[in-house]
Parts: C-alpha cells; structure tokens; sequence
C-alpha cells in the first residue's frame, strides 16, 4: 500500500487511492465498480511487483544456478511461504496453481479418479459454482459413481439437518463452497467438516469467495482440501493454489507430466518429484504468483479482520437501500453473509438492468454466475448482483441505489 493505515482508524479513503482503476470514468461517469465477487481490484504494490519482476528477474524457476534463476525461484517459493502464512499451513502442503478450477481438477483427476467406483456418491450443495460440479460429474461418468445434492432454506442458507442426513455410508466425498458467489451465503465448514469426517467422507472446500473477505485459518475447519483463487483476493489472474493435507498428497499421483515435477526421466520409467513440486509441472506464473505474494501482503498488513468488519457496514448500508426499491426482490437472505447481493427488479430482464447500470458507470454482473442448478432452485433465468469489497465506498452504495430508481424508471 502506499501508506499503511492504523489498524485502530483505517482512513479508507486513502486505502481506495491504492487501486488506480478505481479513479477512471466509463461512458462519462465516474466508475462504481462493484463485482468483485467476479474480480476484485489491484492495488499499485501487485502492479508493481509483477512490473519489477519482469524488469529486473524475469528467468525460469528451479532450473538456473546464475542470479536471476536463483531470484525467481526465491521469489516465487517466497510467494508460496506468504500464501501459506495467510492460509495458516505448511508450504509443503500448498500446491501453485492457475486458481480454484484448476484444484478442484487437480483433486478430481488425482484424489478421486483413482478410488472412487459404481456405487459410491459424491455430494454437492445447491449453492456450488459450476467448477466444484462439472469436474465431479466428469469422474463420476468415468467411475459409476453417482451425485447427490444437498438443498437449501428458503432464505438461501444451507439445509443442515438435510446435509447431514445425506451423508449416507455411500458418501465417499462433500464439495461445498466456503461462501456462495451468488447468495453471499457462510457456510459453517467446520462444523460441516466434522460431521463428515466422523462419517470418513473427505471434504473438498472451494473457498474461492472466502479467502478474499474473512481471516482464514485451514487446520482449524478440519477440511482436507481447500482451493483458493488469486485473482479475487487482489492478485493477478491465473494464480491461485491448492491446500491439501500432507497424507493425501503423497498418496495422489500427478495431474500433468511434464518438467519440474520429476525427479529423475528414464523411457523405461520416471521418478517423480515430491509434493507439492510433483504437481507443478512446467514453466508456471511465476510473475502472476510473485503479484500474489504481494497481494497477501497487501491484505495482512490490512488485517483481515478490518476487511470483513468494512464489508459487513458496506454489506449492511446495501441491503437496506435496496429494500427500499419498489419491486426489487434480494436472492440469498441468509443470517451469515459475505458482501454479495444478488436482486432481480420486477419487469426487467437482469442483463437490461446491469446494462442501463453501465451506463451510469455502475458494474454489477448480471447472468447466471456459473450457477445454472441454483438458478433453476429459485425458477429464475439469471439475477443482478453487486458484490462489494473493502475498497467500495457508501457512495458507491448510494450511486447503485440511485441508478436501480432510474432504471427502473425507464423500464417501467
């Protein structure tokens, strides 16, 4: 950051000043931008890590013995030591990676594929982004083995008693998301995690919408994978990592082939390399995870417990002004809710909404978020949603409340 505030009295005015696309203007008007459940913004120090990377270190990772080879691979297993402090676990245990999709593969070709078979069941809640089922469904096809879906509450909270009773002997695995991109929804992972393990289902976590809004502390919820995402934690896209406990991932075999990820080549056979290394395999982003270093940086010197605390007033000033728009309906009224709001206006289609939005200088997603079994849940073909983060301002609450009476105006 360009001044790091007191963690008593955070002027977030001057926090806001660190993203320097927040101060440009669409279509003439100044920009609101509040998808960042989608993803977030960059403050000038991500920027300039990856700038400085390119200018001054720029070689390959783990395969130079001249300086610069040497500074990339410190930097870039520097970046995993910071994730990893972030995250609260060993960096042995954390595998770089492009982001959530590609764990969530990584787990369903290494972790899954291998053992599950006809018979078995994978449960999914509701709420899950396409990434934490399409993968599922692909091993499911290739196994026998089959899905079962866990459904919500009407106010879009998670169904426990039905959770758990889904958690038949059948049950080999739970995909569940940390916190839904859609509804905002918390979901309480520990306490979910402890029903399963008691029951020996392993737990995949996509914990995509967490890691960039509350402190997180992995061993504690008890998960054995959990996948995060660079891009919308403040760092560069294409970055992201898996956390798996130590044990599985010395039993899992690799993802991809390639360099780095070997010991030792013969065509007779190969030796592969030890985790989280035998997974790595290629060249990877060595810029984009050096941005994520600083990104992690960026958001402990905050404290994320700032960010949250900032979010939930955000949240809070929202939802209220929302409610008081004629014919605005909120999907997703959960007691524990991330800084999303996902609402549809009665008579407007959302991708008309969102684009009269635009044209005021307010950008809010509008679709189906990757989220097709939710929507049809709720029997809607696609909803709007203003996702906010810690460098959103009451005045952007404020201007997106102002620009829904106008196009609901004009809509009308």
């Amino acid at each position: 950051m360009s001044a790091t505030p007191a963690r008593d009295a955070i002027d977030w005015g001057r926090v806001r000043a660190d993203f320097p696309l927040l101060a440009r203007e669409v279509h003439g008007k100044p920009l609101v931008y509040l998808d960042s459940a989608n993803t977030g913004q960059k403050p000038a120090a991500v920027i300039e890590a990856v700038d400085d990377f390119y200018r001054r270190h720029n070689a390959n990772v783990s395969r130079a013995v001249h300086a610069l080879g040497s500074e990339a691979t410190e930097a870039y297993e520097g970046a995993r030591a910071k994730l990893a402090r972030f995250l609260k676990v060993r960096a042995d245990e954390l595998v770089l990676c492009s982001g959530t999709t590609f764990a969530l593969n990584l787990v369903a070709y290494s972790w899954a594929l291998p053992r599950l078979k006809a018979g078995d069941a994978i449960l999914l809640t509701r709420m899950e982004h396409h990434a934490n089922i399409v993968p599922w469904q692909l091993v499911a096809e290739r196994t026998g083995a089959r899905i079962k879906v866990a459904e919500l509450r009407p106010d879009g909270a998670l169904d426990l008693d039905a959770l758990f009773a889904a958690m038949t002997p059948d049950v080999r695995l739970l995909g569940l998301a940390h916190v839904s991109n859609v509804l905002g929804t918390i979901n309480p992972v520990a306490a979910i995690c402890r029903e399963a393990r008691a029951r020996g289902i392993t737990t995949v976590v996509d914990g995509s919408q967490a890691a960039p809004h509350m402190a997180l502390d992995l061993p504690a919820l008890g998960c054995d994978f959990y996948a995060v995402t660079g891009h919308k934690m403040c760092g560069p896209t294409g970055t992201g990592a898996l956390w798996a406990r130590r044990e599985h991932l010395e039993a899992m075999p690799p993802f991809l082939g390639g360099g780095e990820m070997i010991k030792e080549v013969r065509f007779e056979g190969t030796v592969f390399n030890d985790p989280p290394h035998r997974f790595e395999a290629g060249t990877p982003n060595i810029a984009g995870h050096v941005g994520l270093g600083a990104a992690v940086d960026y958001l402990s010197d905050l404290g994320m417990a700032h960010v949250a605390a900032r979010e939930a007033e955000l949240l809070a000033h929202a939802t209220e002004e929302l409610r008081k728009i004629e014919g605005l309906r909120i999907i997703g009224t959960a007691p524990e809710k991330a800084a999303v709001v996902s609402f549809l206006v009665d008579g407007a289609h959302a991708h008309d909404l969102a684009t009269l939005l635009d044209l005021d200088g307010v950008a809010v997603r509008s679709g189906h978020h990757c989220a097709h079994p939710l929507m049809q849940w709720y029997g809607v073909p696609a909803t709007c949603r203003a996702s906010f983060a810690f460098y959103n301002t009451h005045a952007d609450v404020e201007a997106l409340a102002a620009a829904l009476r106008k196009a609901r105006g004009l809509l009308a």
